[in-house]
């Protein structure tokens, strides 16, 4: 059955009406309960059809209605407008469903980009399965898609079918109808509910929970640290698939019926959603700056920073402006806070109030402000372009015995990045130098710099970044403090002991003999056995955790005390051997000292005596 064509004629025309009037009031769910219980779009196609030419016939008459006519044409539409949003609803419903992730997981060409989704399906997959699958997605090489007619590619973004063809076809023709009717407003709402309820649910399966920039930041660290990694792939996935797709469903459907309507429909979809995703990132941005939040800060820069040309294609209107301002606000506001955070760093570095180790060995700090700057490195570029001021050391600095210094005519030519980075190691060094003065044995004080500085070397020399931002001019720098660190401490431990193996105040001269005094040289032998039994004790229990460093110290030591103990022996031996007792004055042999210096810097507690070789 078809309608009768109208003529040019009132009566045709009135005929036509007629016959329209009577599809329409067929399927008045108000007054029938069959009509009620049936929806025509889910009937055979020809009902469809003579259902949208009977609206059609019905608003060509209202056009040409007069006063005496009028209400009845309005009133019939109005049931047909009803009718048709419950049909539009019902299409949306049941041909809508979030992403499915079986439908992602085999994305090896460009067909698979499209018909993603299951229908009716509602088993969800777990939400990290999701996730992982949606990245595979992205990560397709050489695949773009586009809407021509808009004139939109990029490489990134992987635009999928939400709904089949036919079920675009007939919303399309039921939204050009109720728009031409002045029905837009009910038209949008409907669109969006239903839309907007299958972008909640994919944000549910993506793991994006409904919080509030308050209840974000009232989070503990270690619990949105999780979050972070979460939304981080979750961003992808909603810029580069969800929003996309969705922005193309409403280019397809609302196509040809407006200029604007199309961006109206998609921000009532996604801009609730859409605020949601980025509300997380503002509050990562103006969360409290402390050291150990940089990198998460950092990671959400970058990625923000990642997605932002997309973000500037998906939300390209006048009607989604207010998403594309907030993106770009928030990746400011992350730009300062890492900043900020940087600064917080370095002072904390610098009040950093705990003691020094006990046995002089690395200290906790100078392990964390290394591995910090080490993952530093790692974000160099996202870093130098956000740090373009050098540290603000200045003349502030200058002179004040409780802050460093630093020359930067020394560092002409280094990036801002990396001044800032020679900058937290001249702080951490004046934090170890304050640390030194607290031991009561100097040479432990010695010891520990000299261990602290040499990490900071090899930590430096064992990243190829951080080497070539900090230069080899400045790591030549700290490695000649290394070594005026071991030599200090040679001076203040062994000075004193080989001063006893000196000649001066042995040799006795008078009017009846000349020679050596043995009560002197009984109590040299004495004065060194003691002094050197005590360094042992107290040396073999610290630490130098380098075992080249270690080994050097050690042969530095050797090369200083066993030709001076061997000439010492050589030259006084016989005085004491001809005396009494004399193993109570010579306890030990070169070969004893040999073997204790191996001892040093084991962190092992010895014995009271050194181990004697057999006499």
């Amino acid at each position: 059955m078809e309608l009768p064509e109208s003529n040019s004629t009132g009566d045709d025309k009135s005929v036509g009406f007629e016959a329209a009037k009577k599809i329409i009031l067929r399927w008045d769910s108000t007054a029938s309960e069959d009509a009620k219980e049936k929806m025509i779009f889910e009937s055979d196609r020809q009902e469809a059809d003579l259902y949208l030419q009977a609206v059609d016939e019905i608003q060509r008459s209202l056009s040409n209605a007069s006063l005496s006519d009028d209400r009845s044409k309005a009133t019939t539409i109005q049931i047909a407008m009803a009718r048709l949003e419950d049909e539009f609803r019902n299409i949306l419903i049941t041909n809508t469903a979030a992403l499915e992730s079986e439908s992602l997981t085999d994305p090896t060409s460009s067909s698979s980009v499209h018909s993603h989704l299951s229908s009716r399906s509602s088993n969800f997959e777990p939400e990290e399965e999701f996730i992982l699958n949606t990245e595979k997605l992205l990560e397709l090489e050489h695949c773009e898609s586009a809407d021509s007619s808009r004139g939109r590619s990029t490489s990134s973004i992987r635009e999928m079918d939400l709904m089949p063809p036919e079920a675009i076809c007939d919303l399309h023709a039921i939204a050009m109808r109720m728009i031409s009717a002045g029905y837009l407003r009910e038209c949008v709402q409907v669109y969006g509910s239903v839309r907007k309820s299958a972008v909640d649910s994919s944000f549910r399966k993506l793991g994006i929970e409904k919080l509030s920039i308050g209840d974000i930041q009232r989070l503990a660290w270690e619990a949105l640290e999780g979050k972070i990694r979460r939304w981080i792939r979750a961003a992808r996935v909603c810029v580069r698939i969800l929003f996309p797709s969705e922005k193309r469903l409403c280019e397809q459907i609302f196509v040809g019926v407006g200029t604007s309507i199309d961006d109206d429909c998609f921000m009532e979809t996604v801009k609730g959603p859409a605020v949601q995703l980025f509300n997380f990132a503002e509050a990562i941005s103006i969360s409290r700056r402390l050291p150990e939040k940089l990198f998460k800060i950092l990671d959400v820069h970058d990625a923000l920073m990642d997605l932002q040309p997309d973000i500037e294609v998906v939300f390209d209107s006048k009607s989604s402006d207010s998403i594309r301002v907030q993106a770009a606000e928030i990746l400011s506001r992350l730009a300062e806070a890492v900043r900020g955070t940087l600064t917080e760093f370095e002072n904390a570095v610098l009040r950093e109030p705990s003691g020094p180790v006990p046995v002089g060995t690395i200290h906790p700090l100078t392990r964390y402000v290394m591995n910090y700057i080490g993952l530093i490195s790692d974000y160099k570029q996202t870093l130098i372009e956000l740090i373009m001021s050098k540290p603000s050391t200045g003349s502030r600095y200058s002179g004040d015995p409780t802050t460093p210094d630093m020359d930067f005519a020394e560092l002409e030519g280094k990036t801002p990045l990396a001044l800032h980075l020679i900058w937290i190691i001249v702080i951490l060094e004046f934090n170890l130098e304050r640390k030194s003065k607290q031991y009561r044995d100097a040479s432990l004080g010695h010891l520990f710099i000299m261990n602290n500085i040499r990490y900071i070397v090899q930590k430096i020399k064992g990243s190829p970044e951080l080497r070539e931002m900090i230069g080899d001019d400045y790591l030549r720098k700290l490695t000649g403090k290394v070594r005026h660190a071991a030599t200090n401490y040679q001076r203040a431990t062994w000075v004193t002991v080989l001063y006893c193996l000196r000649d001066e105040g042995l040799h006795v001269s008078g009017s009846f003999s000349s020679g050596v005094s043995k009560s002197a040289l009984r109590e040299r032998f004495k004065t060194f056995n003691a002094m050197f039994e005590e360094v042992h004790r107290t040396q073999a229990s610290w630490i130098v955790p380098d075992t080249q460093l270690r080994e050097e110290l050690r042969i530095s030591i050797s090369e200083k005390l066993i030709p001076a103990y061997r000439s010492f022996l050589g030259r006084f031996r016989s005085h004491i051997e001809s005396g009494r007792h004399p193993e109570n004055y010579i306890k030990y042999t070169v070969e004893d000292l040999e073997t204790a210096v191996l001892d040093f810097f084991e962190g092992c507690v010895v014995s009271q005596h050194l181990r004697r070789r057999s006499q």
